[in-house]
C-alpha cells in the first residue's frame, strides 16, 4: 500500500523563492520515489501588516501534479486544532514541516500535538532557523513549544544544529540544502544578458535575493565604492556592474541614501522587485559570479541556486556559508567587512569563472534531494 506524506508548509499561491519552492520541489522529490504526498498550506500565513514585502501571493498558475490543500490560518487557534483534527484523521504515515520562524511556533505545535493523538504518524521537522535572524519577544517559548511533538529534525547548516541543541536532545541529522533546480535549465550568457537587456560584453556580478538586514547589501555597496576609487588610481583594475535582482524587505530609503552617500548609481544595475519563478534562470545565468555578503546566516538558498547554474561564488564566513562553497573550489570566502569583499571579487575576476567551474561541478554532486529524502526516511524509520 502506498505510504502517504502530510507536508506542512507554505506553497502555492504564496510566492516561490526559498520555501515554497523547496516544499514543492520536496514533494516531488517523495512522489518519484512512490509517495502519495499531500501539501498542506496557509490560507493565511502572516497579517498584512507583518508582511515586508509588497505581496504575499503568486502571479504564475498552480504547480502541475502537486496535491495542495489551502487550510492553515497562522493567527486563528481554532482553526490550528481543526488542520490539525483533518490531518489526523488522514493517518499519514510522514509528516514533514518546515520551521523557520518562531512566530509559527504556536499554530504549527498545537497542530502537530493534534496529529501525534492518532498514535501512528511520525513527525520530522525541516528546521530552517531555531533562532531567527531578526529577533522578536516570544521566539524562545514559541520554539520551545513546537519542538516538543517532533520525532525528529533535519538541519542544514552546523550553526542551526548549534542552536537546535540549545532547546533539545531529540535526534537530529544534517544535510546539505539540496539544489535548486525546479527553474530551468541554465541559458548561455548572451541569451540571458539579451533577455535582460544587459550589454553582453559587461563584467556582472549579482546580488540575488529579497533584501534584508542581515544580508550585507549595504556592505557590498561599500565594496563597490572601493573598487571604484581603487580603479580611478589603477586603471588595470576590473570594475564589474553591481546586478541587485530581488525585492526589498527592508527600508528602502536607506538604500537608496547610500547608494549616492558613495555616488555609485553609475555601477548599479537595480532590479528591486519580486524575482518570478520563471525569471530566476535568466538572472543567474547572466552573472558572472553570485555574491553573497551576509552579515549573518545559517545556511542559504541562494547557494544551491548558484550551484545549479553552475556560478562561482563570493559568500562571507559567517554561519553556514563558508561549509556551503569551499574557499579556492567553488569561490571565495571572505570576512564581512567591505574591503575583504572587494578584494574577493577582485580575486574572483583575476582568477576566472573557468577556473571554479571544474571543482564546482564535482561539489554541485553532493546537493541531491535524495540525499535529504533519505534522511528524512532514516529519522521516520520508513
Amino acid at each position: 500500500m502506498q505510504k502517504k506524506i502530510a507536508l506542512i508548509g507554505t506553497a502555492w499561491p504564496f510566492r516561490g523563492g526559498g520555501i515554497a519552492s523547496f516544499n514543492e520541489r520536496l514533494a516531488l522529490a517523495f512522489m518519484a520515489e512512490g509517495f502519495d504526498v499531500t501539501i498542506y498550506n496557509f490560507s493565511l500565513q502572516y497579517p498584512s501588516f507583518l508582511f515586508p514585502g509588497k505581496s504575499q501571493y503568486s502571479d504564475e498558475p498552480a504547480p502541475k501534479h502537486l496535491k495542495i490543500v489551502v487550510c492553515i490560518n497562522s493567527i486563528n487557534p481554532f482553526n490550528w486544532f481543526k488542520v490539525g483534527n483533518q490531518i489526523k484523521a488522514t493517518k499519514p504515515d510522514l509528516v514533514v514541516v518546515r520551521y523557520w520562524l518562531p512566530l509559527m511556533g504556536p499554530c504549527l505545535g498545537t497542530i502537530l500535538r493534534m496529529i501525534k493523538k492518532n498514535r501512528f504518524s511520525k513527525i520530522i521537522c525541516i528546521a530552517d532557523n531555531i533562532i531567527p535572524h531578526e529577533k522578536r519577544p516570544g521566539d524562545k517559548p514559541f520554539t520551545q513549544y513546537f519542538i516538543k511533538p517532533v520525532d525528529g529534525f533535519i538541519t542544514m547548516s552546523k550553526k542551526v544544529m548549534d542552536d537546535l541543541r540549545k532547546f533539545t536532545q531529540t535526534k537530529a541529522i544534517q544535510t546539505q540544502h539540496p539544489l535548486y533546480d525546479n527553474f530551468g535549465e541554465a541559458l548561455s550568457k548572451e541569451a540571458a544578458r539579451n533577455y535582460l537587456q544587459i550589454p553582453t560584453d559587461s563584467n556582472t556580478i549579482l546580488f540575488f535575493g529579497f533584501i534584508r538586514k542581515y544580508k550585507g547589501l549595504d556592505l557590498l555597496l561599500q565594496s563597490m565604492k572601493i573598487l571604484k576609487d581603487q580603479k580611478e588610481k589603477d586603471p588595470s583594475i576590473l570594475l564589474p556592474t553591481l546586478l541587485i535582482a530581488g525585492e526589498f524587505y527592508d527600508d528602502q530609503l536607506q538604500y537608496t541614501n547610500l547608494i549616492n552617500e558613495l555616488g555609485i548609481a553609475d555601477l548599479l544595475d537595480l532590479r528591486t522587485h519580486f524575482i518570478a519563478d520563471n525569471e530566476v534562470k535568466y538572472y543567474l545565468s547572466a552573472a558572472d559570479f553570485v555574491i553573497q555578503p551576509y552579515k549573518n546566516a545559517t545556511q542559504s538558498g541562494v547557494t544551491p541556486l548558484a550551484y545549479h547554474f553552475e556560478k562561482p561564488m563570493l559568500v562571507t564566513n559567517v554561519g553556514g556559508l563558508a561549509g556551503m562553497v569551499p574557499d579556492g573550489k567553488s569561490g571565495v570566502v571572505v570576512e564581512p567587512n567591505p574591503e575583504a569583499i572587494a578584494e574577493g571579487i577582485k580575486k574572483l575576476y583575476q582568477l576566472g569563472e573557468n577556473f571554479y567551474l571544474p571543482q564546482l561541478r564535482q561539489e554541485k554532486e553532493k546537493y541531491s534531494w535524495s540525499h535529504l529524502t533519505k534522511a528524512i526516511k532514516e529519522l521516520a524509520n520508513l
